[in-house]
Order: C-alpha cells, then sequence, then structure tokens
C-alpha cells in the first residue's frame, strides 16, 4: 500500500515539472557579428549586418579560410524595421547576442544622428552593451567589404583593432555602447567615438583618431592621433604608448622615442565667479626606446631629457585643449567635473557652457621620469 502511494504521489509530481514551451534551433538563426549604418538615396536607415557563416556544411565548404562572413542590406524608416527585414534575404532571423561593432557612416552621423538607432540597440534585450562604436569616414557599409587578416570575420577583426590600438598606441580609444550612452547623456552632451577608415591601398583599414558628437550628430571636429594622445593623457585613460619627442632642434626633423609604462593624469577644474580654471596634472614613467642625439651617460644628462620630454608633452597638451576650445567641444569633461563637484554652480554656467570653455584658462604640470634607458645605456647607438 505504501509502495503505491509512493509511486501516485512520484508519479503527480511530474505534472509539477517544466517543460519546453519553446524551442529555436540554431539554424533557424544568423551571428550577427557586425552592422554598418549609413543613410540610403531616400533618406532612409541602410543597414549592412555582417554574418558570421560557421564551418562545415555543403554550404560553406569551399569558402577560403578567414572569409567566414556574409552581408545582407536592408532599408527601412527605423532601425527595428531593416532588421526584421532580414529574413527576406537571408532567410534566418539575426542573433544579436555575440556581434562585435556598430560602425556608422559619416554622412549619417553628420545628416541623422546616431541617437535613433541607438535606441534600438539599447531598448532591446540581446545586443549587448559592451559592444564597441565607431564612426567609419565615408560609406559604414565599404569597411565590411575589407577581408580580415587574420580573424574569421571583419566585425571580429574591428574590435581587435580598435582594442589593441586603444590599448598599446593610445591613438584612439574604445567606446563601448554603454559608455556612448553615458556620454550623450551628460551634463555636456557631448561624445566622442574612434574613427575607422579605408587607406588607400584596397582593403586595408585603420582605426585612428576620434570623431566628436555633439547635439546627437557628428561635427566637422576630427582629432589626429597626435590629439588623441594629449587628450586620453588628461582623461587619465593613457594605457600604453611611446612618445616620440624631436631630437635637438625641431628643423633637424630627427625624433627620439619613450615607452610610457605608467601615465596618471588628473584635471581639477576651479570656479570663481564665472571665471573657469583648470588645473592639469600629467605624471609620466617611461623607458627609453630609441635615442639618436641625447647621451645618459650622467645624472644630468637624464635631467636635462626628462625636462626635455616634459616640455615638449606640455606644447602638445595646449595646442589639443586650444583646438577643443576654438570647436568649444568639452571633450575633457570640465562641465561634468563641476556638476560633480558643485550642482549648483553649475545650473549657473551650463546655459552658456560653450562660451565658458572656450574663455577658461588651464595650468598645466607635466614630470617625466626615465626609469630605464634600456639594455645599451649611454651613448645613442649610433655615436658609438
Amino acid at each position: 500500500m505504501k509502495s503505491c502511494i509512493a509511486g501516485m504521489t512520484c508519479l503527480s509530481l511530474l505534472f509539477l515539472l517544466t517543460g519546453c514551451w519553446n524551442k529555436a534551433e540554431l539554424t533557424e538563426f544568423g551571428f550577427v557579428q557586425a552592422v554598418a549604418v549609413d543613410l540610403s538615396k531616400e533618406g532612409k536607415i541602410e543597414l549592412t549586418t555582417h554574418f558570421y557563416l560557421p564551418s562545415g556544411g555543403e554550404a560553406v565548404s569551399n569558402t577560403p579560410p578567414r572569409q567566414r562572413g556574409v552581408s545582407i542590406q536592408t532599408v527601412g524608416d527605423t532601425a527595428f524595421e531593416a532588421v526584421r527585414d532580414i529574413p527576406i534575404h537571408f532567410g534566418r532571423k539575426a542573433k544579436w547576442d555575440h556581434f562585435r561593432a556598430i560602425l556608422f557612416g559619416e554622412e549619417f552621423a553628420k545628416e541623422k544622428g546616431i541617437t535613433e538607432v541607438m535606441d534600438y540597440f539599447m531598448r532591446d534585450h540581446e545586443p549587448r552593451e559592451t559592444v564597441f562604436v565607431l564612426i567609419a569616414k565615408g560609406p559604414a557599409k565599404e569597411v565590411l567589404n575589407i577581408k580580415p587578416f587574420i580573424e574569421s570575420t571583419i566585425g571580429q577583426q574591428i574590435r581587435r583593432m580598435v582594442d589593441s590600438a586603444a590599448h598599446y598606441s593610445a591613438k584612439t580609444t574604445r567606446v563601448p555602447l554603454l559608455d556612448l550612452a553615458n556620454q550623450l547623456k551628460s551634463e555636456t552632451g557631448v561624445a566622442m567615438l574612434p574613427l575607422i577608415q579605408i587607406n588607400n591601398k584596397p582593403n586595408i583599414a585603420s582605426v585612428a583618431g576620434i570623431a566628436a558628437i555633439k547635439d546627437e550628430k557628428m561635427t566637422n571636429q576630427f582629432m589626429t592621433p597626435a590629439d588623441v594622445e594629449s587628450l586620453l593623457m588628461m582623461l587619465n585613460k593613457y594605457q600604453s604608448g611611446v612618445i616620440e619627442y624631436p631630437c635637438g632642434e625641431p628643423e633637424n626633423n630627427i625624433h627620439e622615442a619613450l615607452e610610457v609604462i605608467a601615465l596618471n593624469g588628473k584635471v581639477t577644474p576651479q570656479v570663481k565667479g564665472d571665471k573657469v580654471l583648470s588645473r592639469v596634472s600629467i605624471k609620466i614613467k617611461g623607458s627609453l626606446g630609441e635615442i639618436r642625439c641625447s647621451p645618459m651617460a650622467t645624472k644630468e644628462d637624464g635631467r636635462r631629457l626628462e625636462q626635455r620630454i616634459s616640455d615638449y608633452v606640455e606644447n602638445n597638451l595646449r595646442k589639443t585643449i586650444t583646438d577643443l576650445q576654438k570647436a568649444k567641444l568639452d571633450l575633457i569633461g570640465i562641465g561634468n567635473k563641476i556638476y560633480r563637484k558643485d550642482p549648483a554652480v553649475w545650473f549657473k554656467l551650463k546655459p552658456d557652457w560653450e562660451e565658458h570653455f572656450a574663455k577658461s584658462r588651464f595650468d598645466i604640470q607635466v614630470k617625466v621620469q626615465v626609469t630605464n634607458s634600456g639594455q645599451d645605456a649611454g651613448k645613442p647607438f649610433s655615436k658609438e
């Protein structure tokens, strides 16, 4: 009797177990690697979606290695419509969980702005907020036609390019989708995005420089790689890179190189009335990567070299700040710092902040410490 009751109890419990109420096979999805956003001839949103082609199977058996990608182009009044039209051509629903990059074309970013398309990617549950966002010089869809060097798809190639360029060269910056949203929703409303462009050689692209976003649209202000280095120093986002400084007189066109090992940057704004003074402190530790005319035989030689590098970095910082003030672009985030420190003061300055930023003064202090002269110390190798 007891065994019968136990059996009936176990059987009844089976009805309480959850089952598979919905299912989806892998063959129903196409896994997105990158998406390019351009302006169509009719002024609509033109999406070029790059998909990963898995290895194996008859459809891809003849696909050359490192070219496991295909692009599908759709057009819609909204990004959502363009996305839902992908199965019309591709036969699969787009899956956004693992895509690597969003590329905005230059014309689209200037004419239509980026927030309309951003709304879809921020609102939908599939895209990750860690996906990188870039501005393409020219049509963004042309970048997706480039064959990757070593990665399986151009989407993964672009992500690796952004990541490595920001980490090792400091000539651009990585901007995930969530960071871009925070920049656009900040008090100043100014944002920056890495710039990708196709070089003169076919099928070769580079990620260097920065495009500025203001009032949700791209400005005409492009920051050169040299300016980006100075900006990242002030933002304390400089991870690693090389500082090339002139060797002797600038007209000699001879340079030496310092590898940056550690960099600490800090910008502290102070407000007195309607006057803004920002103190910029940059501390650099580095090792000599290449010297041509600077002897390092004595401590005095080392101090002279450190001062020369400090002066060079300070001049570059002043040039970058002057360019940003002329463009009235607070990419340094001075306004956001004032808001966090004293919201009442900020709200007084905010209506005319562009003018306040353009007229603000900067006190810059740069300290360079050369910690290592490399294996071949003393005189430059060419002077041996």
